[in-house]
């Protein structure tokens, strides 16, 4: 009674922070370097490291929902990403794995650190696992960096605030986390439409509207298109799926959606029933594509935009034949970027490929948008 009371309230406590994971069981110090390696290649950062490079997972921070998941990490399984990030900065910390690295060609200055974080999406805010660092390291700008990440929340607050029903107010955010009685806490990805692995500059200055997965890319860096193969395998499909679950829960939703939140029962911790009976629901609740007036996500078909050469591409599709039945069934569109930042060639399936009439500009137009590619992706 006393939790009730209390979580009606809104005054819901959290748990203590967990002490720094550890892998279990344990890796030898190769593994451990060819896993390091394996991680800092796949987002291109191999060199030029900042004093602080902030590793940041995310995850939802809300009361009374059983379909949080949903609003957690797609490629953790459905749950926070703190823990993969707190590993990850830890083994980059290492001593004796940046030796390893080192002599792998990747050299991390002396006076970097990696600092764990987790972005809780409902609020905007940033939780820094400073605890974890060796004890020896204390990072310089630190302050300074805790004052930049306080403003994109609040940035990012006031953004988000209108889209949500009943947040016009960007600071009541935080609130409708704590409210367990709340249908829409955040949209979670509603709206997500593309996926684009290119190199940061090209989407710079662009308003994507938050409805693009980006992968920093640099193909000239990859040799024999290793990271390629690991995005058009990996990241790529995790979007497919997101994008999936919320494309069929917004045009079959009573097939492929969740159904009314306001009726649910939780069954067993395994899923959802509406009302007292019939099959447990699949997929997301009304609520979460639909603010009572209009659809939030608009279905389509994901659209990945990658710059590299087209010959890469295909030759890991072909090597790949479930990837390469996402594009050829029309489940995902694929679009090669060429090297002057234009969406120059559609893939059309079987391994073909069909160009753009002239060719579309990726980077910002003089109103500060890029051409949608789902638009693009439908012509």
């Amino acid at each position: 009674a006393g939790k009730l009371v209390r979580d009606a309230l809104g005054f819901g406590g959290h748990a203590a922070t967990d002490p720094a994971p550890a892998l279990d069981p344990a890796l030898d110090l190769t593994t451990r370097i060819a896993m390091a390696k394996t991680v800092l290649s796949a987002m291109s950062l191999t060199r030029n490291f900042a004093p602080i490079v902030l590793i940041a997972g995310h995850g939802a921070d809300v009361t009374n929902n059983p379909h949080e998941s949903a609003l957690h990490c797609g490629a953790c399984g459905g749950f926070a990403g703190d823990v993969n990030a707190r590993l990850l900065a830890g083994l980059l910390n290492d001593p004796e794995i940046r030796a390893g690295l080192r002599d792998d060609g990747i050299e991390i200055p002396a006076d970097t650190v990696f600092l764990p974080a987790l972005h809780h999406t409902t609020t905007d805010a940033v939780t820094l696992f400073e605890q974890d660092l060796p004890a020896t390291s204390t990072p310089r700008d630190l302050s300074r960096l805790k004052g930049w990440l306080s403003a994109a929340g609040h940035l990012a607050r006031a953004e988000r605030a209108r889209r949500l029903p009943r947040a016009a107010n960007p600071a009541a955010l935080a609130a409708r986390a704590r409210d367990w009685a709340e249908t829409r806490p955040e949209w979670g990805l509603a709206g997500c439409r593309a996926f684009i692995a290119a190199p940061r500059h090209r989407t710079g200055g662009a308003d994507l509207s938050g409805q693009a997965f980006l992968h920093d890319y640099d193909w000239h860096r990859d040799r024999d298109f290793g990271v390629l193969e690991l995005i058009l395998t990996a990241p790529v499909v995790v979007a497919s799926w997101i994008s999936l679950q919320y494309y069929g829960s917004t045009v079959a939703p009573g097939l492929f959606g969740g159904g009314n939140k306001l009726l649910h029962n939780v069954v067993g911790g395994i899923g959802v029933l509406e009302g007292n009976n019939g099959a447990p629901r699949p997929g997301l609740p009304w609520q979460s594509v639909h603010d009572g007036t209009g659809f939030q996500h608009e279905p389509l078909r994901l659209s990945v935009i990658v710059e590299a050469p087209r010959e890469a591409m295909s030759d890991i599709l072909a090597r790949h034949p479930g990837v390469r039945a996402l594009f050829d069934n029309g489940w995902l569109h694929l679009i090669a970027m060429d090297q002057a930042g234009r969406l120059a060639w559609r893939y059309t399936g079987d391994l073909q490929w069909r160009p753009f009439a002239g060719g579309v500009k990726a980077t910002a137009d003089e109103a500060g948008t890029v051409p949608s590619p789902g638009t693009l992706a439908a012509e």
